[in-house]
């Protein structure tokens, strides 16, 4: 008898996987493809979405046929900010565009001005200022710079909307997809902007986004998910667990911190320092704040690993060394820092870092990670509500495995318990699990890989 499975297609700007979950929810089969990049019609860098289409489509085929796996039901999970254009028969008439392309500042700001200048603007639709990130800016520029491409347009989805309607050909739009730093969504008032209508611009109206649709594929019956967007995806496995309100630190190239119990309005000063909202599966605002901190940790070990003629990965094998934190913390007291510029809100390097100061490279590398540890704290505090109830920080990603790191915030939010999580392929498994009311399933209790920071 074949096992019956859930598939998921997890596509990031680097790596594409296919997982398949059981009905338990655990994990049975993984594969992972990379694509080249390619050029759009204007010489950027961008996916290269037609290799992207034939595969989703390939193995929808395959996994129809297999002789191993029952596949019940389909959904997908992709990074935000990007958009496909489809045309009436509904077909693409675009490449999809990378969010990194630069925009003139003049189409940002004609939208600002008219709806009641940048802070305001951001701080309706909880989207700091990022050009082409915000995705709704996108729709403006293709509009204003090729409108002969425009006006072939009917339908706009999001990345996850557009990979499912590869599958079920259906238009769908839904809540964690358009709340995430679009410009498109008022959260005031919790319906689109009146600057999409204002454009006459057509957006499908939000769906659950755990609508499932029924698709025959090669005489296989199977149900199709509506997709989502990853973060929220990531996040949605934790409000499966027992132990309270939490806050989840993402950790990586960035650090991204999602605090979905502060329903508080974003504030100007927060989005100028780089907080935004999400939405959750619940269709609740998470309030996020952003650190660069695996780069800057890159940027940082760089430089001591030519000072002190060490490898690459020297770093891992250096331990947390107490005596040699309160020693750091006397000689850096105040806002002295070592590596970066002092004051609040600031995370640049200084121009001139004195590693002659260190005597070693262990003691560089302890002062770099409480500079960082204090920089993702007060990252942390950004999006902590005033009258803040949250009882758990879970650590995710690559610096749950700095014991420096986890020391530090362990110490530094003592009143809460910190946990590493340790969850294989979490965005898919956040995309397997929203279908999951809706095909009728009770949910598994799920294992969050949790174990708690000693301080």
């Amino acid at each position: 008898m074949k096992e019956k499975v859930i598939a998921v297609f997890d596509v990031g700007k680097t790596n594409k996987k296919i997982v398949l979950f059981d009905h338990n929810l655990h994990l049975v089969s993984e594969e992972e493809v990379r694509f080249e990049e390619t050029l759009d019609d204007d010489g950027f860098e961008c996916d290269n979405i037609g290799h992207i289409e034939k595969w989703i489509k390939e193995s929808v085929s395959v996994l129809a046929r297999s002789k191993k796996y029952d596949v019940t039901a389909l959904n997908f999970a992709t990074y935000g900010a990007t958009l496909a254009y489809l045309d009436k028969q509904g077909k693409r008439v675009t490449p999809v565009y990378n969010y990194l392309k630069p925009v003139d500042d003049r189409i940002p700001e004609r939208l600002y001005r008219r709806y009641g200048g940048q802070d305001e603007f951001c701080r309706r639709t909880a989207s700091p200022a990022l050009g082409m990130l915000n995705s709704g800016i996108q729709v403006l520029w293709l509009k204003s710079t090729k409108p002969e491409v425009f006006s072939r347009v009917r339908h706009i989805l999001h990345f996850p909307q557009y990979i499912s309607n590869l599958v079920t050909g259906k238009i769908h739009s839904e809540h964690t997809s358009i709340g995430c730093h679009t410009a498109m969504w008022d959260f005031d008032n919790m319906r689109y902007h009146s600057w999409i209508s204002d454009e006459g611009i057509e957006l499908p109206q939000p769906s659950p986004v755990g609508t499932l649709n029924e698709v025959v594929i090669e005489g296989k019956k199977m149900l199709t998910g509506v997709g989502i967007h990853d973060s929220s995806a990531s996040l949605a496995p934790y409000f499966s667990g027992k132990k309270g309100k939490f806050l989840l630190v993402s950790t990586g190239t960035w650090c991204i911190n999602m605090n979905p119990f502060n329903n508080e309005t974003l504030t100007a000063e927060q989005l100028d320092r780089d907080c935004l909202c999400y939405m959750s599966v619940n269709m609740q605002p998470v309030k996020s704040s952003r650190l660069f901190l695996g780069y800057m940790h890159e940027t940082a070990v760089k430089l001591l690993n030519n000072h002190f003629r060490t490898t690459d990965d020297f770093f891992r094998s250096v331990d947390y060394d107490h005596d040699l934190i309160d020693m750091l913390k006397k000689r850096y007291s105040g806002d002295k820092r070592a590596f970066f510029n002092s004051g609040p809100g600031s995370r640049d390097f200084k121009d001139r870092i004195d590693l002659y100061d260190f005597k070693s490279f262990d003691e560089g590398y302890h002062q770099l990670m409480i500079e960082l540890g204090d920089l993702t704290i007060e990252a942390i505090k950004l999006v902590l509500a005033e009258n803040d109830e949250t009882e758990n920080i879970y650590i995710t990603g690559g610096f749950s495995k700095n014991n420096i790191f986890l020391k530090l915030l362990a110490q530094a939010f003592s009143t809460k318990k910190v946990y590493t999580s340790v969850i294989n392929n979490a965005t898919a498994l956040g995309a397997a699990l929203v279908l999951f009311s809706s095909m009728n399933k009770v949910q598994p209790e799920l294992d969050l890989g949790l174990n708690e920071c000693a301080l």
